[in-house]
């Protein structure tokens, strides 16, 4: 299989993100995460063209209040290697990526925070294939593709505009998503993964991996994982930006909420956007590190 490595001086310069990456063999690539702090793992998953750097602001402080944290990138995505075939790419190996993450690295009692593609991916692992890792579930403006959703009008002009743009301008869909225009240089550590159409085989590919009838390819897991999650008794935390164009609040997040029969109402993250860790990681890694610790204050 023909790989693309991101050349390591692209990331010689990233704003708050100072973190050793570490690497592993998988599948005939070289895959990258961050492993910092200790204890019971809090394991974060990104989407969509994001890469760990998305969660530097949230693992401050998920890391101040004492717990280890455990950031992948995705095959396709940050410091991973890059599958240069399009046809690479699927649900399913993404899953098995995650999956020999969770046992490679031999990941218990887990606390799994997902968002954006995240979401299908984490919640598949964390129901249908190793539910015995995973302890509680933090979720932020994602979902289940089943093929019965609907998506947004901002979803399908933004698959449209993927489609149309196989050079796909990373950068402008970061800013296009946040509720504030990051600083030029986050944006370009946002872009360090994917120097040319060539490394940006994983941000075409995910767009038209979302099942949009149930006899797709994905929608029969998605529609697995649903009824899974609406009968989960893990304890869960739901949290959704006030200003998602692309899964907006009430249409996508009140319905979302029923998949988390466990959690309070969904917390509303103001001044917002899609990428609601970029806009607000600070306030989102503390409401999940006190939700943490008010988990353990119930633990018998």
């Amino acid at each position: 299989m023909e790989v693309y490595r991101t050349p390591e001086e692209r990331f010689s310069d990233l704003p708050g993100f100072d973190y050793e990456p570490r690497y592993r063999e998988w599948d005939g690539m070289r895959l990258a995460h961050v492993d910092e702090g200790e204890g019971a793992p809090v394991v974060m998953l990104h989407g969509e063209p994001t890469w760990s750097y998305l969660y530097r602001k949230v693992m401050g402080r998920v890391l101040e209040a004492g717990h280890r944290c455990v950031v992948p990138d995705l095959p396709g995505f940050g410091r991973s290697d890059k599958p240069v075939d399009d046809g690479w790419y699927s649900y399913d190996n993404h899953t098995r990526a995650i999956s020999s993450l969770f046992e490679e690295l031999d990941l218990r009692d887990v606390t799994l925070v997902v968002q954006d593609w995240g979401g299908p991916i984490g919640l598949r692992v964390a129901t249908l294939e190793l539910p015995e890792r995973v302890a509680r579930i933090v979720a932020m403006d994602t979902g289940v593709f089943t093929g019965r959703q609907q998506m947004s009008e901002g979803w399908h002009r933004f698959a449209a505009f993927v489609e149309r743009a196989p050079d796909v301008p990373i950068g402008r869909l970061i800013v296009g998503a946040c509720k504030q225009e990051p600083p030029a240089e986050v944006v370009a550590a946002y872009e360090a993964p994917f120097p040319d159409e060539r490394s940006k085989a994983g941000p075409r590919t995910f767009p038209p991996m979302i099942p949009l009838s149930p006899q797709e390819p994905g929608a029969a897991e998605g529609q697995a994982v649903a009824e899974a999650m609406s009968r989960d008794r893990r304890p869960s935390l739901l949290m959704w930006a006030d200003s998602d164009p692309t899964l907006p609040l009430e249409s996508v997040g009140r319905q979302i909420q029923e998949l988390f029969p466990t959690a309070d109402e969904l917390t509303v993250i103001d001044d917002a956007s899609h990428y609601l860790q970029e806009d607000q990681g600070e306030q989102i890694g503390a409401l999940i590190a006190d939700w943490l610790g008010t988990q353990a204050r119930r633990r018998p």
